[in-house]
Parts: C-alpha cells; structure tokens; sequence
C-alpha cells in the first residue's frame, strides 16, 4: 500500500495561490535522510510529515535543504487534511508535538486557527552586507530574532518592489531569514511584509507563518494592539489574521486541497 500525499494551497481560497505545502501520512517513522529526500523531490518551501500518536500527531518540517522548528503554512496544510480527510473531528482541537514544542490547531469556520509561539524581535545593528543585498535600503527598524532578521521600511511600494541580490543574501553569515514590512495602503489589511531565505533554499516564500510570529509582536508593540489582518505581498500572496496574546500568538487562514495521491515506494 503507498503512502498518502496531498498537496495543499495554504493562507488562500483560490487556487495557485497562497503557499503550496506537501503533507504526507506516515504510517511508521521515516529516517531524515529519507524525509529530506522527499522534500527535495517535491520542491516546495516545506514538507510535512504527520505520525499519529496515541495523543495528537508527530509533526515534522523540511524544506529541500534541511529540516526547520517551525512552519505556519504547512502546518494549516496538515490541520487542513486531517479534518478535509475526516481523520480529526470538526469540533476537535489538532495537537501536533513539534521541534518547537505542543502546536493546535481549530477549525474557526471556514478558517483554521494555530496557536503559535511568539517570535519577538531585538533590535540590532544590520549584519555587514544585509543593506547592501537589499539595494541599499534605508530601513525605519532593524531587529532580529536568532538568525532572522526583521526591516521595517518606509512604506508598502518598497516593500512590494524590493528586488534582493539573494546571492549575495545567502551568502550572509549567520543570517538565515529577512523578512521586510510596512505598514499596508489599503484599509483591508494592517500590514505587508515579504520574506526571503535562500539559505534555506526558498528564495521567497510565498506565505510565512512562522514570520508573523515576528511580525504579530512587532507590530503590536509598536501599534499598541493585539489582533491584525495582514498580507504576504509576494507574486502569489496570501491572507494571514492573527492575535497575540501574551508570548503565544493565534494565526488563521483558509486552505484547500490541489492534489491527492500516493507514494509508491518499493
């Protein structure tokens, strides 16, 4: 018998939009090497892995290159198939144990909403050469949480035309993410923000979960609220909603499914 695999549009209702993630149903535990190879094979941002356990699924993430502690959209992509698939009840909570400890995840009508660590961010000084592969910006913020780094510009044009040398970004040292944002142009959403981590392999993600766990903080603080809209202005973009509540943070989207199948793997 082969192994389920579906692939999923992530933080959208319309397809070829938002972030595609894969899932696939493991029946038994995988060696990395061969989780990683899938990954590869599929060439999407993320690849989940999802193990049933006797509470709740093992939840694991790779991109082509290695494996992550977080991922917002493949996630939602996982929360997404249990209840589409009928293995998770409607009204029951999804726990994942993760790199990153205990994920939920709810269905919210016809959104899905995880509860998420928060990622707050420091400010530092830019790394040498950061600026420099960003065009030369002249950012309003520069803060980083561990190896990602966050740039507030000026405003949602620069964001939406920043053209990155992502040579000369990935190779930064001990720079894993940057992620820019600005304040959105249109009264449907708070903010924008793209992101961008060809050391991962992705040169931009096209919907970053795991980025609104910095972006939910920062702008929180810096806006004095706790909830938001925002908008991943990336070519295929994306809708994120999310909330903050102390160092935990709630981000909802919608998902559907593009592809089932399975692997046959001899």
């Amino acid at each position: 018998m082969g192994i389920p695999i579906y692939q999923v549009d992530a933080f959208t209702r319309r397809p070829f939009h938002g972030n595609p993630a894969t899932v696939v149903m493991l029946s038994e535990a995988k060696p990395d090497d061969w989780m990683l190879a899938v990954a590869q094979e599929m060439k999407h941002s993320e690849t989940a892995f999802l193990l049933k356990q006797e509470v709740g699924y093992n939840l694991r993430w790779f991109t082509p290159t290695n494996e992550v502690d977080l991922c917002g959209h493949a996630t939602l992509a996982c929360a997404h198939i249990l209840y589409e698939t009928g293995r998770q009840k409607p009204e029951e909570i999804v726990r994942f144990s993760t790199r990153s400890g205990l994920v939920t995840a709810r269905r919210s009508g016809t959104r899905i909403e995880m509860n998420f660590p928060t990622k707050p961010v420091e400010p530092v000084q830019p790394p040498d050469g950061l600026l420099q592969a960003l065009g030369g910006l002249a950012p309003r913020y520069v803060g980083h949480s561990g190896e990602d780094y966050l740039l507030e510009l000026e405003n949602e044009n620069l964001v939406r035309m920043l053209q990155p040398d992502l040579a000369q970004l990935k190779a930064l040292p001990l720079v894993k993410g940057v992620l820019v944002t600005a304040t959105s142009d249109s009264s449907d959403y708070d903010f924008v923000s793209r992101f961008f981590s060809p050391v991962e392999g992705i040169d931009e993600d096209p919907v970053t979960g795991m980025a609104h766990c910095m972006l939910g903080p920062y702008w929180g603080t810096k806006l004095n609220r706790a909830a938001f809209t925002a908008y991943q202005a990336s070519k295929r973009g994306g809708e994120v909603r999310l909330r903050v509540d102390g160092n935990r943070i709630f981000l909802s989207g919608e998902a559907m499914t593009i592809f089932t199948g399975e692997m046959r793997m001899e």
